[in-house]
């Protein structure tokens, strides 16, 4: 049983761009690393670990797309066709 949804989309659905949100992911993980390296002694934190960040983000966030793509295609487009 489908959970009901507030938002109605008018056009048909599309696939997200892995790409896209891999990039996404990658910019958020490095500002994230920057808010550490620029909070902490300058030491502290190093370009590997902005670099690891934004790694680890662009991998969850395009594996977070996948996903999303994998269910809406078994799942909700073919129920909506």
């Amino acid at each position: 049983m489908l959970v009901p949804s507030l938002f109605n989309s008018a056009g048909d659905g599309r696939s997200w761009s892995l790409p896209r949100a891999a990039c996404y992911g990658a910019a958020i993980g490095a500002l994230a690393a920057a808010f550490k390296l620029f909070a902490l002694p300058p030491t502290a934190a190093s370009a590997w670990e902005i670099a690891a960040a934004a790694l680890g983000f662009a991998l969850l966030c395009g594996a977070a797309a996948a996903l999303r793509n994998l269910i809406a295609r078994r799942l909700i487009w073919p129920a909506s066709q």
